[in-house]
């Protein structure tokens, strides 16, 4: 089954779970904000992607939120799996776990290739 993370207030992470809805797609949604992150699923995300660094919001308002030292830290991986889990917040969202692949951001296109439509 496929998982869906992201807050259930944003916006993306809201278009994303309409459109599987939509297409009638069986997905369990975990809430980044509620329900946390782990090392483990932060370790498996960066298993996952070609860049780590696509992992990490920057523009986001928690982002902006933290001082310049915290935000220097979030430049090298092991500091950034640590930020994750201490400001879920920051992760780039939503990222679409088909169970074979990983979708970080909403991208129609994406969605339709990854689920084959």
């Amino acid at each position: 089954m496929m998982i869906l993370y992201g807050i259930a207030n944003c916006d993306t992470v809201k278009k994303a779970r309409q459109w599987l809805k939509d297409g009638g797609f069986d997905y369990t949604f975990h809430d980044v904000r509620r329900d946390g992150l782990s090392l483990a699923l932060l370790n498996y995300f960066v298993a996952n992607v070609d860049d780590w660094q696509v992992l990490v919001n920057r523009k986001s308002a928690t982002m902006r939120a933290l001082t310049s030292e915290k935000i220097a830290l979030s430049h090298t991986l092991e500091n950034a799996l640590a930020l994750l889990i201490e400001k879920p917040t920051i992760l780039k969202r939503p990222i679409l776990d088909s169970g074979k692949s990983l979708i970080v951001g909403f991208d129609v296109e994406l969605y339709q290739k990854m689920l084959r439509l």
